[in-house]
C-alpha cells in the first residue's frame, strides 16, 4: 500500500489501475468511483492494525472491456504495471505507470471512434492573441492557429476536441469565452512558455526553426502546441514519431462557420432527435474510417480557394461519368482500412501481428489503386497517383516474415513465419516432434521393464513423469526416482525425462524470445516508412471523400456547381440534402429557386404559414453553398455561387438554462454575433427573429436588423429572412435591395395544402389554427380558438367584423413612418390588444351586444341613464 500511495501521489486526479498479479486493483476513493462506473463489487480489507481500505478490481485480461467505460465516463486512468518478472524478484515487485489515458489522449481501438477524430486541444491566452493547437495522437494530425478568443471558439466548435488543456488561473475567462461543454485539464503557466516550447517543437521535428511549417511567427500558437508535447510526456506517451509535421490553420483559407451555425444547420447531429443523424452522416458514402474523418473536417472547414474546389470537383465529375472506373477504385479503397491509425500504432510499438497483415493487404490495394488512377486520361487523378508510394519492400518483408494468419498475441508465439530464422526453425522442430520422442521412450521402457500399462504425463509440479499401476510397481527399475504415491499408482521421473523436459521447455521459452526479437526488429524497419505511409493514407482518404461525393451525386441526381469570384448566389431548383433523403418512399421534395446578390436582391423576406417550409428553405441554401465549397456536387439543377467567406444562421429557439440565458437572450446573443461579424461575402440566414419577446418589441428588433444589414456601409451580406411579422413586408417599398417572397399554400374546404413553393410577393395568413388541428390538438380547443379569433378580429374592426387581412393591413400601416411614430402607435395598439383578451367573458359579451345597437346621437339623457342601469344589472353590481 505504501508503494500504491507513492504512485497515486503523482496522479492524484486519475483512477489508478494497480497491477497485482493477474488483477488490476483500485483502492480507496478510486475503488468507490470505479465500482460505480464499472458495476464491479466493492469490498474492504484490513490496512494495518486499526483501519480498512476500500477495494475493487478486475482480471487483467478484461482491461479492454473496462478501460473504455472509465474513459467514456470522463475519467483519467493511470495504468500501473509490474515492471519486473515476479519469478525473478524477491520481495516487492517494482511497479510504475506506463500510460495515462484521458479522453483526449487515447490509442486503443476499443475507445477510439473510427469515424471521427479524437483531438486533444491546447489553448493559451497570450497577451495579444490566443493560441490554440490540436493533436490527434491516433492519426498524427497536428494543427496550430492563433487569433481572437472568438476565432479560437470557432475552431474548437469546428474540430470538437475530446479534451482541452489551458493554463491554470484562467478558469473564468475560459468559461466566459468557450462555455462549459468541454472536458478540460489545467497546467501550470510555465508549461506554456514560448521559448521553451519553440525549442521543444524544433527538437521533436528535428529542425532548427519552425519557418518550414509556416508557424514561426505564431508565438501564442507555439506556446499552445508545445504544451501538447509536454502533456504527452506527462501522460507517458513518448513514442510519437508519427507526429512528424504541424500545419497552420489559416483563417483566410476556410469558410467561417461558428458554433451557432454548426448547431442550427445540424451539421454533425440532429438537434433533439435520436432517430435522425446529422448532415455529415447523411452525405457520408466513404469506405474507410480515415475517409469519414476527412469528410467531417471538410464539412467543418469548407475552403475558399476556387482552384482547390475545382480540383476536387474535377475528380468528382470523373467518377460520376466513368462509373466502371469509379467502382474499380472503390473496390481497392475498401481494402485499405484505417491506414492512418495503423501507422500510429507502428510508431508507438502497439501494432498487433494481424494489423501488420492488414498493412500488407492495404499496401497491395494501394499499389493497385495507384495503377487505376494512372490508367485514365484525367490529369487530376494522375496528380493523386503521384502522391502514392506502394512501398513494395515493406509489403514483401511483412509477407515473408509473418504467418498469413498469425496469432494476435505475441507472447503465445505463432507469429514469425518459417524460413526467417534457422534457430527458430530448429527449436520448432524439437517442440513439434516432442510427442514422437516421448512415444519412443514409452515403447522402449515398456519393453525393457515388461510393464504393459506405463503412461508418460506432465504437470506443473514436477514436469514429465512415468505413472505405474500398483500391480506392477515391483518391476520398476532402481534408477527411477519415485515422486508421488497415489491410491492405485505411483509416479516416477528419470534422468532422460528431465533432460528432455529441459530441452522442450527451453525450446518454447527460446522460441518466444526469438519471435519477440524478430517482431520488434520488423516493427523498427517498417517504422522507417512511416512518412511514406502517412502520405499514402492522405491520398487514399482524399480519394475516398471524392468518390463518396460522386456516389452521392449519382444516387441523388446532384449537379456540379460553378464557383466564381463574384458576389451573386444563384440556385435553380435547389433541394435540402437531408430532408430529401429522409422523405417517405413515393414523396418528392419540392425544389425552389434562390437568387441573392449585393446589387438588386440582397435581402429576401420570406413569409408563409407555419409548416410551409420556410426554415427548410433557409437551411438548404446554406447547405448547398457549404457543399459547393467542400468540393461536392449539390442538390440543385444549377448552382452558380460567388465564393462565400462566412455562413451565419439564427434558426430555431433554445434556452441555455445552465447559464441563466432565456430563449430570447440566446437569440439576441446569436444575432449580435452575426451583425458584429458580417462581411461583403457573408450569407446570413435569419428565422423568426424577435419571436421570443412581445410582438411589437419583436417587430422593432427585426425591422432594425434588416435596416442594419441593408444599410451597412461596407458589407452587403446576402440575407434570407423568414418571418411571421407581415408588417416587415413594407420594407420592400422603402429599401431597394429588400424583396418579398412567400411560401405558397392552398386552402381547400377549410383544410390547408402546403405547396412549399417559393413565390414572389408577400402573404398574410399564418393558418396557425389549421396547423393546430393537424397537430392533433383537441377539437374543443381548436373550435374555441376559432371563436376567440373572430372576437379579436371584431374588436380590431371597431364593432364590425372585418377580415383578418384588413387587420393586418391596418397593423402594417402602423409600422410605416418614423421609428418614434411606430413605437407610439404600437403602444396604443397594445393597450387595445389587452382589452381584447377579456372578450371571452360572457358578461362582457352581453354588454358589447347592448352597446352595439345604441344610436348615441338619438339617445336622450333619461334613456341613457336607463340603459346604464340595464348594463349595471347585467354585471350584477
Amino acid at each position: 500500500m505504501k508503494q500504491y500511495y507513492n504512485i497515486k501521489a503523482v496522479h492524484p486526479d486519475a483512477i489508478l489501475l494497480f497491477r497485482v498479479g493477474d488483477f488490476y486493483e483500485t483502492f480507496g476513493d478510486d475503488a468507490v468511483k470505479a465500482s460505480g462506473i464499472l458495476g464491479i463489487t466493492l469490498t474492504r480489507r484490513a490496512n494495518g492494525s486499526a483501519s480498512y481500505v476500500e477495494l475493487a478490481g478486475f482480471p487483467y485480461h478484461a482491461i479492454d472491456t473496462y478501460l473504455p467505460k472509465l474513459v467514456r465516463a470522463g475519467e483519467r486512468v493511470a495504468i500501473c504495471e509490474q515492471l519486473e518478472d515476479p519469478k525473478t524478484v524477491k520481495g516487492l515487485v517494482k511497479r510504475g505507470v506506463i500510460e495515462l489515458v484521458t479522453p483526449g489522449v487515447v490509442m486503443g481501438d476499443n475507445i477510439l471512434s473510427g469515424k471521427e477524430n479524437t483531438y486533444l486541444a491546447s489553448v493559451y491566452f497570450g497577451k495579444q492573441t490566443t493560441g490554440v493547437a490540436f493533436l490527434d495522437i491516433s492519426t498524427g494530425e497536428f494543427y496550430v492557429a492563433e487569433g481572437t478568443d472568438r476565432y479560437v471558439d470557432k475552431l474548437l466548435s469546428n474540430l470538437a476536441p475530446k479534451e482541452v488543456i489551458y493554463q491554470r488561473g484562467c478558469d473564468e475567462r475560459f468559461r466566459q469565452e468557450f462555455g462549459t461543454r468541454w472536458y478540460t485539464y489545467r497546467l501550470d503557466e510555465w508549461v506554456f512558455g514560448e521559448e521553451v516550447n519553440r525549442e521543444k517543437l524544433c527538437k521533436h521535428f528535428g529542425t532548427r526553426s519552425l519557418k518550414g511549417f509556416g508557424i514561426d511567427h505564431l508565438t501564442s500558437g507555439i506556446s499552445a502546441a508545445g504544451a501538447i508535447l509536454y502533456y504527452l510526456e506527462f501522460t507517458e506517451h513518448r513514442d510519437i514519431s508519427h507526429v512528424d509535421a504541424i500545419s497552420r490553420i489559416d483563417e483566410d483559407d476556410y469558410v467561417w462557420i461558428d458554433k451557432f451555425t454548426i448547431r442550427n444547420l445540424e451539421l454533425f447531429s440532429s438537434n433533439g432527435s435520436r432517430d435522425r443523424c446529422g448532415f455529415a452522416d447523411v452525405i457520408d458514402r466513404t469506405l474507410t474510417p480515415m475517409g469519414s474523418r476527412r469528410l467531417k473536417r471538410w464539412v467543418a472547414m469548407p475552403v475558399k480557394s476556387i482552384e482547390e474546389i475545382d480540383r476536387r470537383l474535377d475528380v468528382v465529375e470523373h467518377f460520376t461519368t466513368e462509373t466502371d472506373h469509379a467502382e474499380a477504385v472503390r473496390e481497392q479503397i475498401a481494402q485499405v482500412g484505417d491506414l492512418e491509425r495503423i501507422v500510429s500504432r507502428i510508431a508507438t510499438g502497439r501494432i498487433l501481428p494481424r494489423e501488420l497483415v492488414q498493412l500488407k493487404n492495404a499496401l497491395t490495394a494501394v499499389d493497385t489503386l495507384k495503377s487505376l488512377l494512372q490508367s485514365t486520361d484525367a490529369d487530376r487523378l494522375h496528380e493523386l497517383a503521384e502522391g502514392i508510394d506502394p512501398l513494395a519492400e515493406v509489403r514483401e518483408r511483412i509477407e515473408r516474415d509473418i504467418y498469413p494468419d498469425p496469432s494476435n498475441q505475441l507472447q503465445k508465439g505463432g507469429v514469425i513465419a518459417p524460413g526467417v530464422d534457422p534457430e527458430l526453425d530448429d527449436l520448432r522442430r524439437i517442440a513439434l516432434h516432442g510427442k514422437e520422442v516421448l512415444d519412443t521412450i514409452l515403447r522402449r521402457e515398456t519393453e525393457r521393464t515388461g510393464i504393459p500399462s506405463l503412461k508418460i504425463s506432465y504437470n506443473n509440479v514436477f514436469g514429465y513423469y512415468i505413472e505405474v499401476r500398483n500391480a506392477h510397481k515391483e518391476k520398476v527399475p532402481e534408477e527411477w526416482i519415485r515422486k508421488q504415491t497415489l491410491a492405485n499408482a505411483e509416479r516416477y521421473i528419470t534422468e532422460e525425462l528431465k533432460e528432455y523436459e529441459a530441452k522442450i521447455l527451453g525450446a518454447e521459452e527460446k522460441m518466444l524470445l526469438i519471435e519477440q526479437r524478430l517482431y520488434q526488429q520488423l516493427i523498427a524497419d517498417v517504422a522507417r516508412a512511416i512518412p511514406a505511409l502517412q502520405r499514402d493514407a492522405a491520398v487514399v482518404s482524399r480519394t475516398d471523400c471524392l468518390q463518396s461525393f460522386a456516389r452521392l451525386a449519382c444516387e441523388r441526381r446532384y449537379t456540379r456547381p460553378e464557383l466564381n469570384e463574384g458576389k451573386r448566389i444563384e440556385i435553380r431548383q435547389g433541394r435540402h440534402p437531408v430532408i430529401e433523403m429522409l422523405m417517405p418512399v413515393g414523396e418528392e421534395y419540392v425544389p425552389n429557386d434562390v437568387v441573392l446578390d449585393d446589387k438588386e436582391q440582397q435581402i429576401i423576406m420570406i413569409t408563409g404559414p407555419n409548416m410551409s417550409g420556410k426554415s427548410a428553405l433557409l437551411r438548404q441554401t446554406a447547405l448547398i453553398v457549404l457543399m459547393a465549397q467542400m468540393g461536392s456536387f449539390v442538390p440543385a439543377a444549377e448552382a452558380r455561387i460567388g465564393i462565400v467567406d462566412k455562413i451565419f444562421t439564427r434558426v430555431g429557439a433554445s434556452d441555455n438554462i445552465s447559464q441563466g440565458e432565456s430563449t430570447f437572450m440566446v437569440e439576441m446573443l446569436e444575432s449580435a454575433s452575426i451583425l458584429n461579424n458580417i462581411s461583403d461575402r457573408s450569407i446570413v440566414l435569419l428565422d423568426e427573429i424577435g419571436r421570443g419577446t412581445s410582438t411589437y418589441d419583436g417587430i422593432s428588433i427585426a425591422w432594425a436588423m434588416v435596416e442594419y444589414l441593408h444599410n451597412h456601409p461596407a458589407a452587403h451580406a446576402k440575407t434570407l429572412f423568414a418571418t411571421h411579422y407581415y408588417e416587415l413586408n413594407e420594407m420592400e417599398q422603402m429599401y431597394p435591395r429588400v424583396k418579398n417572397f412567400h411560401v405558397s399554400v392552398k386552402e381547400v374546404n377549410n383544410t390547408v395544402v402546403f405547396l412549399r413553393k417559393l413565390e414572389r410577393g408577400s402573404t398574410e395568413h399564418s393558418f396557425g389554427i389549421h396547423v393546430a388541428r393537424l397537430a392533433g390538438m383537441p377539437s374543443s380547443v381548436v373550435k374555441r380558438a376559432d371563436e376567440i379569433l373572430k372576437n379579436l378580429e371584431m374588436v380590431y374592426g371597431q364593432n364590425e367584423i372585418v377580415p383578418s387581412t384588413s387587420l393586418r393591413n391596418r397593423g402594417r400601416r402602423k409600422v410605416q413612418g418614423s421609428v418614434k411614430e411606430a413605437a407610439e402607435q404600437a403602444s396604443r395598439a397594445q393597450e387595445m390588444q389587452l382589452s381584447m383578451f377579456r372578450l371571452d367573458d360572457p358578461v362582457l359579451m352581453q354588454i358589447r351586444d347592448q352597446i352595439k345597437g345604441i344610436d348615441i346621437d338619438a339617445l336622450t339623457p333619461l334613456e341613457a341613464l336607463n340603459k346604464l342601469n340595464e348594463i349595471k344589472k347585467i354585471t350584477g353590481l
